[in-house]
């Protein structure tokens, strides 16, 4: 081969390689539209990419494109950053972790709390409540933009008694709260809850609790409001309304028979509940159908 052959070679490789990073930048900056964004980048509006369509149909069609592995991630929780994730912000490893094909939640990512007193900082990650919630995005964006589907992450946190985070605001133990009957001060709990979450980046809180601890041999008989129903369901209401007044969802713990181990033991035997059918319905479901209710 001769010079001139050489050289048109490597000119021509040269480039494919322009072309190709070309196509590839220009596809992860075309996936963003006016109203939509193109989250299986295939360079049209599919219908779970369409905010107009009905959410059934969006849902529908999402489901028909998912393959088993995503399915399944979807159903998966990622504990964050030093519990089960070890990194603070996307690496390019992340591309052969099982969150490739996404996953359903990030829980307690970057909140600096672990085991107990100890705590953790990231190259200022945890706060301020700024660089927490640009780091939160820029997780965000390596789900949209590195994975097949692009399905976003719900970012969630413990919120029993304050959102679990070592700057926001704890309030007392659930027992405690329950203890005051005030609707109104549960209110403003909730919605300093939902403020401090959402400026945080967090999209979820495990809040409120709704078990009714009527065995005080339960290990976690302080993290509920009562053992009377109608209180519970009262205070729930109003912590549920405070949280997702500020536009961040409510999830109700632990349904629907957490409360009931045997013997009130808790550990490997939280999730055998002796309860008979009518205290079933009428005690311990009770408070989370008025509360879903509402």
């Amino acid at each position: 081969m001769n010079r001139n052959s050489k050289f048109f070679s490597f000119s021509f490789y040269l480039l494919i390689i322009i072309i190709f990073n070309s196509i590839t930048v220009s596809a992860q900056i075309n996936i963003y539209h006016k109203g939509w964004i193109d989250f299986n980048k295939n360079g049209r509006m599919d219908v779970f990419e369409d905010p107009a369509q009905p959410v059934e149909k969006r849902v529908a069609d999402l489901l028909s494109q998912m393959n088993v592995d995503e399915k399944t991630c979807q159903m998966a929780t990622l504990y964050g950053y030093k519990r089960v994730l070890k990194d603070s912000l996307p690496t390019s490893e992340w591309k052969t972790e099982i969150w490739k094909d996404g996953i359903a939640n990030i829980d307690e990512q970057l909140n600096g709390v672990i085991n107990g007193p100890e705590r953790y900082y990231t190259n200022n990650l945890t706060y301020p409540y700024s660089n927490h919630a640009a780091a939160i995005n820029q997780i965000q964006k390596w789900f949209v933009e590195e994975t097949r589907l692009g399905i976003p992450v719900d970012f969630t946190n413990e919120g029993v008694h304050g959102l679990n985070h070592d700057r926001a605001t704890p309030l007392p133990a659930p027992i405690s709260i329950g203890s005051t009957w005030n609707r109104e001060l549960v209110l403003q709990a909730g919605q300093i809850e939902g403020t401090e979450a959402k400026a945080l980046g967090y999209t979820n809180i495990y809040a409120p609790i709704l078990d009714v601890s009527r065995d005080p041999r339960w290990g976690r008989v302080v993290e509920t409001y009562s053992e009377d129903p109608y209180l519970i369901s009262e205070l729930g209401i109003q912590m549920v309304k405070g949280i997702q007044s500020e536009g961040v969802a409510s999830t109700l713990k632990h349904f629907a028979v957490y409360s009931v181990p045997k013997g009130g033991r808790d550990g490997n035997v939280r999730t055998d509940p002796h309860v008979a059918p009518r205290e079933l319905q009428e005690m311990y479901l009770y408070p989370f159908k008025k509360v879903i209710e509402q």
